[in-house]
């Protein structure tokens, strides 16, 4: 007998094959011990289950997984908006302690319990918005103590909340005042005392950077290099911020380092593509940042379909270029701005950004033996789920064949400590 069964259900199971979105029309779904025991006809179901549900025709999808989010930090940045709105340059931000110095500074002179509370309570939407996987980068700390603490924090909400985080490194996000007109100097800081420091409290599960030409503030090559080649000497596998704001080879970098995953991408060149194919990357597409800072330039989706390079999605929640915490809200947007088809966007928050966390061995599709990580929604197809604008219809989030939140679900804190 089997712990619980979802019955009348339209389940996306988002496996590849002849079926778009893997989907089984009157489907029914099994769990035992967390994880996915069977798929298939609700007419055929072989064993009955402890407790069962009745999705009454619903739409059944894996747990969404959000790749890529600055979400521990401290304060927002809305002054960052207003003044963009007013023509502000990234120049300008810097020059008014806005931009990443100025959430350095608010997250530097927050306590411990700030950090935590603030970060809680947005992943808390997140949840809800049908996130069970989620990344989460440091990167606003830039200095030791502020860097070790945002992946403390990463890690005790992964511990205290019912969702599992991956924890990113992403020191080399900006050169702090601190090391003003010296970057070289600032990675040899993070190189030789700040990584391994998080590695000896085992804080760090990848490490990421910022690469672009010095006009846009970005690290070298040979900086990023020197990065990437401490987390590989600490068995860390890396994922990169490229070409998002110039023709900066980026995307060769990242191959190079057969990172997981590449974000942005919307100067990435042909080469850069097929450096991402030939290191089995993932592109990570941002159409939040997008949006909100006026690109034109779009990623180029025909070359990842022509080279192969799988397409994930994220909310890159950060307080400045992607305050969202709506996955749907990405999809669509992604469908919109750069034209993915409405299967991409849902794979983009599921099976593919489950492979650009090395996770989808366990988890992005739904698969028997895979875990039991569902979303069901109050919709009749997938591809509703991109189509309508800022419209997240959660009916239940089930993480490991729990249910951790319903429609009118409290408080997502865990009571152990």
């Amino acid at each position: 007998m089997w712990d619980h069964l979802w019955t009348d259900a339209t389940i996306a199971t988002m496996e590849p094959g002849d079926a778009a979105f893997g989907l089984v029309e009157h489907g029914a779904l099994a769990s035992e011990d967390g994880r996915i025991a069977w798929i298939g006809p609700a007419g055929a179901i072989p064993a009955p289950a402890r407790t069962t549900t009745d999705c009454g025709g619903k739409l059944l999808t894996p747990g969404l997984v959000d790749p890529h989010t600055h979400i521990v930090h401290a304060g927002a940045r809305r002054t960052d908006w207003e003044l963009r709105l007013a023509g502000a340059t990234r120049d300008d931000l810097t020059r008014l302690n806005g931009g990443i110095r100025g959430t350095m500074l608010t997250t530097r002179a927050a306590s411990d319990a700030e950090l935590f509370q603030q970060s809680a309570a947005r992943i808390s939407v997140l949840i809800a918005n049908g996130v069970t996987t989620l990344e989460s980068k440091s990167g606003y700390g830039l200095d030791l103590d502020t860097e070790l603490r945002l992946l403390r924090t990463s890690r005790e909400l992964g511990r205290r909340m019912p969702v599992d985080i991956v924890c990113t490194f992403m020191g080399a996000h900006a050169v702090p005042p601190e090391f003003e007109g010296d970057p070289d100097a600032y990675i040899d800081h993070l190189v030789d005392a700040v990584l391994p420091a998080a590695i000896a409290e085992d804080l760090v599960d990848l490490v990421d950077g910022y690469c672009d030409t010095p006009k846009f503030r970005g690290f070298t090559h040979a900086q990023m290099d020197r990065m990437f080649d401490a987390a590989a000497r600490h068995g860390k596998r890396v994922t990169l911020h490229a070409d998002q704001y110039s023709e900066a080879a980026a995307s060769e970098l990242a191959g190079r380092h057969h990172a997981l995953s590449a974000a942005h991408l919307e100067y990435a060149t042909e080469q850069g593509v097929q450096a991402l194919a030939a290191a089995g990357a993932v592109a990570l597409l941002l159409p939040g940042a997008h949006y909100t800072l006026f690109e034109t330039r779009k990623p180029p989706v025909a070359l990842f379909r022509q080279h192969g390079v799988p397409m994930a999605l994220a909310t890159n929640n950060n307080p400045s270029s992607s305050p969202c915490l709506m996955p749907t809200m990405i999809m669509s947007l992604a469908t919109t701005l750069f034209r993915l088809t409405a299967e991409e966007a849902v794979a983009g928050f599921t099976r593919e950004s489950a492979r650009a966390l090395d996770l989808l061995h366990d988890r992005g599709t739904l698969a028997p033996g895979k875990r039991a990580d569902l979303v069901l929604w109050d919709l009749p197809h997938p591809a509703e789920l991109p189509y309508r604008i800022a419209h997240s219809p959660v009916c239940a989030v089930i993480r490991g064949g729990e249910t951790i939140h319903a429609a009118a679900a409290p408080n997502l804190l865990s009571e152990a400590r």
